[in-house]
């Protein structure tokens, strides 16, 4: 009788957090374009010349801006007076089982205030245990336990920062035996039960695809269409016998497959971009990258009017 109580104190709780989130949420900025880069600071020198450039906007890590008031942040100052900027943070730790760091949110919440981002997100993954950072993004175990405390984290940030997030899905190298739902399962449920967004990230889908063996448009065909705020496409290096997800390499030609398929299920004008975070090249090469993105989508877009078209006739 007292789990039974707590358990519905707990979900009274959660449809409360809800409501407020419900009443605070800010809606994306409006994009005219939608194909953007990460900006990195091997880019600084170049950007810094106010180039003519192909980039509609540009994606910042975090935590590289947040309590700086050194030269990264007048970089992005001076980025953000011409372009959108999305937040990508990935020290959140929203799969932490004891909850957001206030201090963290307090820091993310005054970077988000400065630079008006038109998106912020993390991932679906863990780093932070009793205050010990870790350097890497842990998978969690997809089951109810672990969705509830999940529930509970974005819930709270949602309110905190008086917007939606998006939560992407990650690149993972092993499986939990506890786990009773499928990453795509606890994905929906957990965009259902909070009202997140998502960012999906295309490598990744095709990475775990390969590493545990399953079909890639099973994930994508099953995730709600509605939720997608942005799209990842990055570089994978094949280590022989797994994929790795190394961000250090041009997109491979099985995720641009992927990416042109995944399309049918993708709304329209959703934010694209290029992640390159290992052996930066040349601010050209990501230019050549995303524009890979802009025929892809646009021979799509062509198709689709086709079948429109036939169908018509």
């Amino acid at each position: 009788m007292q789990r039974t109580r707590l358990e519905g104190n707990f979900r009274k709780r959660l449809c409360i957090e809800r409501w407020k989130v419900r009443k605070i949420l800010k809606p994306l900025e409006h994009l005219t374009s939608i194909y953007g880069v990460g900006l990195r600071r091997e880019h600084y020198p170049y950007l810094l010349e106010k180039p003519d450039t192909d980039i509609d906007w540009f994606e910042v890590i975090s935590e590289n801006y947040m309590n700086t008031e050194g030269r990264p942040m007048s970089v992005l100052e001076s980025i953000r007076k011409d372009y959108p900027v999305a937040c990508h943070g990935v020290g959140m730790s929203l799969g932490s089982a004891t909850g957001i760091d206030r201090k963290y949110l307090k820091d993310l919440k005054r970077l988000i205030e400065r630079v008006e981002p038109f998106l912020v997100s993390d991932h679906l993954a863990w780093n932070d245990r009793n205050g010990i950072r870790l350097h890497e993004l842990i998978p969690v175990p997809y089951h109810e336990e672990c969705l509830e405390a999940i529930t509970k984290n974005i819930d709270n940030v949602q309110n905190e920062l008086h917007r939606q997030i998006a939560v992407e899905n990650i690149s993972a190298y092993f499986n939990y035996t506890s786990s009773s739902m499928s990453e795509c399962e606890f994905v929906s449920q957990l965009v259902r039960r909070t009202g997140c967004l998502l960012l999906l990230d295309i490598n990744n889908i095709y990475v775990n695809a390969k590493n545990f063996h399953f079909d890639p448009m099973d994930f994508v065909r099953s995730i709600p269409k509605e939720s997608i705020a942005q799209i990842h496409l990055a570089g994978f290096t094949d280590m022989g016998n797994f994929l790795f997800d190394t961000h250090a390499e041009p997109v491979h030609q099985e995720v641009w497959n992927l990416f042109e398929t995944s399309l049918a299920y993708i709304p329209e004008n959703v934010p694209i971009m290029i992640e390159w975070d290992e052996d930066v090249p040349e601010f050209y090469r990501l230019e050549e990258e995303l524009n890979k993105a802009r025929k892809i989508v646009k021979r799509g877009h062509k198709n689709e009017a086709e079948k429109t078209s036939e169908s018509v006739l």
